[in-house]
């Protein structure tokens, strides 16, 4: 029987990802420390700074998926709005967590003190745990399998730390490239029957143009280590007997 595969998603808020005006650092920080975790990052949606939004989208990826993310949105400013989407896409009140707020007092105690601004940063939906910020005090927050992160990337990774180790998932996911200066229509088939022959294995094809040739890397990903490197394998020796070199990972 086929390991059973945990999933998430990640919701990404923020008109500022949306303009271009921020690139998203998120996403691939995410999925890396997912897959440390066993758990495979299936779907990714940006949303604006709006409450319909935000409630659509949490609702359908909490619903398909073991674990919902959320990246933005958890300022102190006033289009700092996810706590009181995620509490309406719940359908709880918003209120002031005691222990973030007197996180933030402390934090904040040399600091100008906790204004009405930074209280906000204490408010969660009703029933919420925290997720410890060891970067600027305002917490994270975690309600079932919601996960509510900063949106700016060396806090979110921070907080990610700290669930390191408390997520239920399975095998990680292993991976290894080979790339060769191989057109991708030219050996589309190989892959193809590559990855039918090998249960629980996948295969990607990324193809690149460069030094005026054309090439591709594939990555062969599977959770057992010594699967990844026979596909390989078979892989490498598919691609020479066509006549193209294959290089041990990647170009």
């Amino acid at each position: 029987m086929a390991p059973r595969i945990w999933t998430a998603a990640l919701v990404v808020i923020g008109d500022e990802i949306l303009s271009g005006r921020t690139q998203d650092k998120n996403i691939a920080q995410l999925a890396t420390w997912l897959n440390a975790q066993g758990i495979r990052l299936a779907e990714v949606r940006v949303v604006p700074d709006q409450q319909a939004a935000i409630v659509e989208a949490v609702n359908v990826l909490r619903a398909r998926n073991d674990y919902c993310f959320t990246t933005g949105g958890i300022g102190p400013t006033h289009d700092d709005i996810t706590v009181d989407a995620i509490a309406a896409a719940l359908g709880v009140p918003v209120v002031v967590h005691a222990e973030a707020r007197a996180a933030l007092a402390d934090y904040y105690a040399s600091k100008g003190g906790l204004t009405e601004a930074r209280l906000r940063m204490a408010r969660v939906p009703d029933g919420a745990d925290l997720i410890v910020n060891r970067m600027s005090g305002a917490p994270g927050i975690r309600w079932g399998n919601i996960f509510i992160l900063a949106g700016v990337p060396h806090i979110a990774a921070g907080m990610l730390d700290a669930l390191t180790g408390t997520l239920e998932g399975g095998l990680p996911v292993v991976s290894r490239t080979i790339g060769c200066w191989v057109a991708e229509s030219e050996i589309a088939d190989l892959l193809g029957e590559t990855e039918r022959a090998h249960d629980g294995v996948s295969i990607g094809s990324y193809p690149f143009f460069r030094e005026g040739r054309v090439g591709a890397n594939f990555v062969v990903r599977a959770t057992d280590a010594a699967q990844v490197d026979r596909v390989t394998a078979v892989l490498a020796d598919g691609l020479e007997a066509r006549g193209f070199e294959a290089v041990d990972g990647g170009i």
